[in-house]
């Protein structure tokens, strides 16, 4: 792009002059002298004198300036045809040629007029005139075309002077602005291409998906648009091409002219260049679409980051506030639920995060150009997540502990209730027999082997088991209930004491007492009473 941009641009192109160009006072044929010198001819003109030295000068200036600058560099040859004219138009061709020609001139041939009078004059005019026509290089009188041959090939003069190139004054005009308006159309197609990139180049990427998503399409939009010009850039240089070699694919016999040959040359090079500006702006384009595209990325993801943030923000808060450990068996149950029902309701945006951390680490290994935005959200997502996941569990083990505590001591404190109950219902004068008492002693031996089953074990073990969860309350309570338990052995131990004192007690045997002599068999025995 900035090899076309930087190229030199011409004063003149035909389109400017074309009026006097199509007057047809001066010609460039494409025919080459021997070294290859360009040949401008300046056919018969019958108002050759009347041209404004303007349109003259502008004339053979633009001519001038067609060649390659390596064929002007050796020099122009003028061919000048006066034969139906008279020596004044000679003189005065040669006059404005000398004062006004731009470029580098190497041979003047001067076609002199074909009367015999005027030819005369004209011998004896270049021979007292030729200073004054301020010419450092050879003005050549010729008297005929064959005398032209002698100095340049046929084949390089057109049929006016007796040669086989073959000219089209018009086609010529037509090529000559085709090829013009092809180079101006590759030059305002780079000049696009390069405002578009430099605009794309100083865009400021914006910081929500809508925007972002308005400038890709809008920016996608230019892109096609200016490719679909330069489509139609390349199809005109195509065309003019093919234009222009038509004589070749015409016929085979044919050849181009060196002037027909640099301009396929030039149409050539357009080409290339314009070939080259469309790969550098495709490559440009690729990175600078690739740019928007990972924006349009990282504006989604930072939009879902935040979505996904603000949902487990409010399901840490919630778990936060799960700080209450129960202080009973139903209390706890329920809490568990609670904890059930906030763990299933955390699962969608669990999940949601580590899908969005996954695309954010597809992201990064995909070379995003926003690594140092993208990998910090990657790494506080997973952490949320790790954080809610062990928080969770602390609570299942904190209230499971808790469940674990508040059975043990309602058991205990059934069975301190199962005692007291045993006890009371043991009546006091069934006990006094020995029968009695031994019953009662079974009794609270088989409910003491249930001791094991439903009493806390000692308070040292039991406060190293549940020791991360003892709250004030609980503490108080447990203690209150270990304290029963001690109140409620201490009763048993009483009451076994008792029993056994009892049970131990064995009744007087009755000794055989024979009856006294006077004793009147008629008379009543008196009554033992049995001790209570």
């Amino acid at each position: 792009t900035d090899e076309i941009m930087q190229q030199e641009i011409r004063p003149l192109v035909a389109v400017d002059i074309i009026e006097q160009l199509h007057r047809q006072f001066a010609i460039l044929s494409g025919g080459r002298g021997k070294d290859g010198a360009p040949i401008i001819t300046f056919p018969e003109f019958a108002g050759f004198s009347d041209i404004p030295d303007e349109d003259f000068l502008n004339v053979v200036t633009y001519l001038t300036s067609i060649p390659s600058l390596e064929a002007a560099s050796i020099g122009f040859i003028i061919i000048i045809d006066r034969r139906r004219d008279k020596w004044s138009a000679v003189k005065a061709s040669l006059t404005r040629i000398a004062g006004a020609f731009p470029g580098n001139l190497q041979l003047v041939f001067v076609l002199r007029p074909s009367r015999f009078i005027q030819r005369t004059i004209a011998d004896i005019g270049i021979k007292l005139y030729r200073d004054d026509f301020k010419m450092k290089v050879p003005i050549i009188m010729l008297n005929s075309v064959s005398d032209l041959h002698g100095y340049i090939d046929k084949s390089q003069l057109t049929r006016e002077l007796g040669g086989t190139l073959e000219y089209g004054h018009s086609q010529w005009i037509h090529h000559r602005t085709a090829i013009e308006n092809f180079a101006m159309t590759v030059k305002t197609t780079a000049q696009m291409l390069q405002t578009f990139g430099t605009d794309l180049a100083e865009t400021e990427l914006p910081n929500d998906v809508q925007c972002t998503e308005e400038l890709l399409s809008a920016h996608t939009d230019h892109h096609s648009k200016l490719k679909d010009e330069l489509k139609l850039a390349v199809k005109q240089g195509a065309t003019l091409l093919t234009c222009i070699r038509e004589p070749v694919t015409r016929s085979a016999n044919s050849k181009l002219s060196p002037d027909e040959l640099e301009n396929v040359a030039t149409v050539e090079r357009l080409l290339a260049q314009l070939d080259e500006t469309e790969k550098a702006f495709d490559q440009f384009w690729t990175k600078h679409h690739l740019k928007l595209e990972q924006c349009l990325q990282l504006r989604h993801f930072e939009h879902d980051f935040r979505e996904v943030k603000l949902a487990l923000d409010n399901l840490m808060e919630a778990q936060a506030g799960f700080a209450d450990i129960g202080d009973s068996v139903t209390r706890v149950e329920h809490l568990l639920r609670e904890q059930k029902q906030l763990e299933e309701k955390g699962q969608e945006p669990l999940e949601k995060a580590q899908s969005l951390a996954l695309h954010g680490e597809q992201l990064i290994q995909n070379n995003h150009y926003a690594v140092d935005s993208i990998r910090p959200k990657c790494v506080e997502l997973r952490r949320i997540c790790d954080d809610f996941t062990n928080e969770t569990k602390k609570k299942y083990d904190i209230l499971g502990k808790s469940l674990e505590l508040h059975k043990q001591l309602d058991k205990a404190s059934q069975w301190c209730e199962a005692g007291i109950y045993l006890l009371a219902s043991q009546a006091v004068d069934k006990c006094q027999s020995q029968e009695g008492a031994e019953t009662a002693l079974v009794e609270i031996e088989k409910f003491l082997v249930t001791a094991k089953e439903h009493q806390l074990s000692n308070p040292k073990e039991f406060y190293n088991q549940f020791d991360m969860i003892l709250t004030p309350e609980i503490q108080a309570n447990a203690q209150r209930i270990l304290q029963k338990l001690e109140d409620v052995q201490e009763m048993f131990d009483k009451r076994q004491v008792s029993l056994k004192k009892l049970a131990a007690k064995q009744t007087r045997p009755v000794q055989p007492v024979a009856p006294h002599p006077e004793s009147s068999p008629k008379r009543a025995s008196p009554k033992i009473t049995r001790p209570a």
